[in-house]
C-alpha cells in the first residue's frame, strides 16, 4: 500500500508536467507577467486543492496514510505541517529566482527559451529532492539531528546576511567545467535544442550548460530548504509533497518575480528572519514549545513584513523623485494612500490565509475568515462585494436550517 501512495503521487506530478508542457506550452513563447501570475495562482490553488486531500488522507487513513505511509496524526496537523513546509520552501525559492535570472544574463539566453530550461531544471531538481530527502529521514532517527539541522539554518542565515550582492561565476561551477571537458559546445543557441550534432560530433549548447549550472544552483539551496520543513515536520511523505508543490510553481513564479526584482529587495531579508526563527526552533525544540498555528502566523507575519517594507520603499523613492513638482500636502496624501491601502491589503490578506488554514486545524475559521475580508473592505471593491456574497449565503443557510427546525417540531394538540 505504501508504494502505491508513493507511485500514485509521482504518477499525478508527472501528468502534471507532461499537461504543462506538453499541452499549455507545447510552443515555445515569452511567458509575459500576466501570463505568469496566471499560472502561479493556478500551482498556488493545486497545491491548496492536495492540501485539502492531505487532511482526509490522514484524517480517515486513506490506503494507509497516517499508518503504514508517514505519522500517524490527525488530518488537521497533518494539514498544518504540509501549509508551513509548503509556505516556507516557496519563500525560500525566492532567492533562488534571483540567481536564476543572474545566470539567464550571464549565459544571454533568449526569453523565448527560458521556459524550457526551467522545466526540466524542475524535474531535475525533483530527483535530486527527493534523494536528499530520503537520506535526511534517515538521520531524523538520530536525537542530535535536530542540532545539525537547526545549526546548519543558523549558518546559512548569517551568510546571507553577511554576503553583500550575488556574483554568479558559471565558469567555476564543477558540473559546468566537467560538461565543457566532455563536449564541445557550440558558440551560439541553436533554437531549444540542449545537443546537436556538428561535423558528425555530438555538441552541448549554450542552453545546455545554463541548466548544469540551475540544477547546482539548485541542489546548494536545498540544503538550506529541506532542513528547514524538517522543523515543521519529521514526516517525509508531507516534507516531499511540500517540496515538490512549492517547486511545481517555481517556473511560473520566476517570470512574475523576475521582472519586479527590484521591488522586493527587502524580501532577502525577510527570508534571512525566517532561516534564523526556524533554525532557533530546532535548536529550542526540548526547551520551547511553539504551536504550529503560532507558527504560521510568525512566518506569515515575517514574510509579510519583507514585502510591505519593499513596496513601501519603491512608493517613497518614486515620491521623492516627482516632490519638486509636488505640493506638500498633495505628497502628504500620495504617501498616505498607497501607504494605508498596501497595510489593508497585507494585514487582511494575512488574516484570510491564516483562517483558509483554519478549516483543517484547530481553530475559529469561520471568525477569522469574514475578520479578515472585513479588513480588506475597508480598502477594496472586490472584497466588500465577496463580503457581501458571504453574509448573504450565510443568511440563506440559518434561514434554512431555522426553516427545517421549525418542521421538524411537534405541532401541539388544539385546544378543546
Amino acid at each position: 500500500m505504501a508504494v502505491l501512495v508513493w507511485a500514485g503521487f509521482v504518477v499525478l506530478i508527472l501528468a502534471l508536467l507532461a499537461i504543462d508542457l506538453g499541452f499549455f506550452h507545447r510552443k515555445a513563447h515569452v511567458i509575459g507577467i500576466r501570463e505568469s501570475i496566471v499560472w502561479s495562482i493556478v500551482w498556488i490553488l493545486t497545491a491548496l486543492a492536495f492540501n485539502v486531500l492531505v487532511f482526509f488522507l490522514y484524517e480517515y487513513h486513506w490506503l494507509g496514510v497516517g499508518v503504514t505511509v508517514g505519522h500517524a496524526q490527525s488530518g488537521r496537523e497533518a494539514a498544518a505541517a504540509f501549509f508551513q513546509g509548503y509556505l516556507i520552501e516557496k519563500s525560500l525559492s525566492a532567492d533562488n529566482i534571483f540567481v536564476i535570472a543572474m545566470l539567464f544574463v550571464f549565459f544571454g539566453v533568449p526569453p523565448v527559451n527560458q521556459y524550457r530550461v526551467l522545466f526540466w531544471g524542475i524535474v531535475g531538481a525533483l530527483a535530486m529532492r527527493g534523494g536528499m530527502i530520503a537520506i535526511a529521514n534517515q538521520l531524523t532517527h538520530f536525537s542530535w539531528v535536530n542540532y545539525l539541522f537547526g545549526g546548519l539554518l543558523i549558518i546559512t542565515a548569517i551568510k546571507m546576511l553577511r554576503a553583500g550582492e550575488e556574483q554568479v561565476d558559471p565558469d567555476r561551477n564543477p558540473l559546468v567545467r566537467a560538461a565543457r571537458r566532455f563536449f564541445p559546445v557550440t558558440p551560439g543557441f541553436h533554437g531549444s535544442r540542449f545537443f546537436v550534432m556538428l561535423e558528425g560530433r555530438r555538441h552541448a549548447t549554450p542552453l545546455f550548460i545554463t541548466l548544469l549550472a540551475i540544477e547546482s544552483t539548485d541542489l546548494l539551496f536545498a540544503i538550506d530548504s529541506i532542513p528547514a520543513v524538517f522543523a515543521v515536520t519529521y514526516d517525509s511523505f508531507l516534507v516531499f509533497t511540500s517540496n515538490v508543490f512549492a517547486i511545481l510553481g517555481l517556473r511560473a513564479l520566476y517570470f512574475a518575480l523576475a521582472a519586479m526584482m527590484g521591488m522586493f529587495r527587502y524580501l532577502k531579508q525577510a527570508i534571512i528572519v525566517l532561516l534564523a526563527y526556524v533554525g532557533a526552533k530546532m535548536l529550542l525544540l526540548k526547551v520551547v514549545h511553539i504551536d504550529p498555528n503560532l507558527s504560521l502566523v510568525i512566518i506569515c507575519t515575517i514574510l509579510s513584513a519583507g514585502v510591505a517594507a519593499s513596496l513601501l520603499k519603491t512608493q517613497v523613492e518614486a515620491l521623492q523623485a516627482a516632490a519638486a513638482s509636488i505640493p506638500l500636502t498633495e505628497m502628504g496624501l500620495a504617501v498616505w494612500r498607497p501607504v494605508r491601502k498596501l497595510v489593508v491589503l497585507l494585514v487582511g490578506g494575512t488574516v484570510v490565509l491564516i483562517g483558509v488554514v483554519l478549516f483543517f486545524t484547530p481553530g475559529p475559521a469561520t471568525v477569522v475568515i469574514p475578520l479578515g475580508l472585513a479588513i480588506l473592505a475597508t480598502e477594496f471593491v472586490w472584497a466588500r462585494r465577496l463580503l457581501k456574497k458571504l453574509k448573504e449565503t450565510a443568511l440563506r443557510a440559518a434561514s434554512t436550517v431555522t426553516g427545517r427546525s421549525s418542521d421538524k417540531e411537534p405541532q401541539k394538540p388544539a385546544d378543546a
